[in-house]
C-alpha cells in the first residue's frame, strides 16, 4: 500500500509539472538508423547531443549522472534487440552490450557518459553497416553499395557507379547480377523504397517531401513503384504502420 501511495503522489507531481515523454517516433527513427547502418544519421544525432536532451525522456533517478546511466542501459538493451532482429549475431550483440554497460562502472561525469554513449551507438551502427554490405561481396560491389547508401537521396544511375569505380557499366551490371542477383537500377530502387518506408513510418514528412528527398522523378512515379513493392499506396502504408512496430 505504501508503494501505491508513493505512485499516486508521483502521478500528481508529474501532472503538475506537465512533463510529457518524447514522441515514440523519434526513438523509432533513431533505432532504425542504428539497425540500418545509417552512419550519417547517427553522427547527426551525436552532434546534436540528443542523448543529453532531457526533454521528454523521463526521470529514472533523481541523481543526474545515475539517471543518464539508467537511460544508457535502456538504450543499449533496445539497440541489442533490434540489431539481432536485423541480422547481427546474437552472441556478438550481447557481448557488445555487456562490454559497454560494464564501462559505466568507471564513469564519474556526465561528459564521460555522453562520450561513451556516442561510441556505443556508432559502434553498433558501423557493425550493422558492415554486416549489410560486406557479406561475401567483392570490393567493387561493396564500394558501389557504400556509394548508394551514402547518396541515397540523390538521383543515382549505373553510369554514376561506373564513374565512381572507374570501370565500365557492363562490369558493374555483371557483378550485381552475380553477387546480388539483381540489377544495379533495381537495387538502387529498393534502397530508396526501404528508406521511404522508414520515413513514412517514423517521420512526419509529407509524401511529396519524401518523394523529392529521395529524388524520384515525380510523386506519381514514387507512388507507382511503392505500390508495386508493397501492394499499398504510400498513404495507406503510413496509415497502417505509422509508429507501430520495431521491425
Amino acid at each position: 500500500m505504501l508503494l501505491s501511495k508513493d505512485w499516486e503522489e508521483n502521478e500528481l507531481n508529474l501532472s503538475e509539472s506537465e512533463m510529457i515523454h518524447r514522441q515514440q517516433n523519434d526513438e523509432y527513427m533513431f533505432y532504425q538508423s542504428v539497425a540500418s547502418g545509417d552512419v550519417d544519421a547517427i553522427q547527426e544525432n551525436i552532434d546534436n547531443h540528443r542523448f543529453l536532451d532531457a526533454n521528454g525522456t523521463g526521470t529514472l533517478s533523481r541523481d543526474p549522472l545515475q539517471n543518464l546511466k539508467y537511460h544508457f542501459v535502456v538504450t543499449v538493451a533496445l539497440i541489442t534487440r533490434i540489431c539481432t532482429e536485423k541480422g547481427m549475431e546474437m552472441e556478438r550483440a550481447f557481448r557488445l552490450s555487456d562490454f559497454y554497460i560494464q564501462k559505466l562502472d568507471d564513469i564519474k561525469t556526465i561528459n564521460e557518459i555522453s562520450d561513451l554513449h556516442s561510441k556505443m551507438v556508432m559502434d553498433y551502427t558501423v557493425r550493422m553497416k558492415d554486416l549489410k554490405h560486406n557479406a561475401n561481396l567483392s570490393k567493387t560491389t561493396n564500394e558501389c553499395l557504400n556509394y548508394i547508401y551514402t547518396n541515397v537521396n540523390d538521383r543515382i544511375t549505373i553510369d554514376d557507379l561506373a564513374e565512381h569505380m572507374k570501370t565500365s557499366t557492363s562490369h558493374i551490371s555483371r557483378l550485381f547480377k552475380e553477387e546480388l542477383g539483381i540489377s544495379p537500377s533495381d537495387y538502387i530502387r529498393n534502397v530508396k523504397l526501404d528508406k521511404a518506408k522508414n520515413l513514412l513510418r517514423f517521420s512526419d514528412y509529407s509524401i511529396i517531401d519524401i518523394s523529392n528527398y529521395l529524388s524520384f522523378s515525380s510523386q506519381s512515379h514514387f507512388s507507382k513503384l511503392f505500390f508495386e513493392e508493397t501492394g499499398m499506396t504510400p498513404k495507406k502504408y503510413r496509415e497502417t504502420y505509422y509508429g507501430t512496430t520495431w521491425k
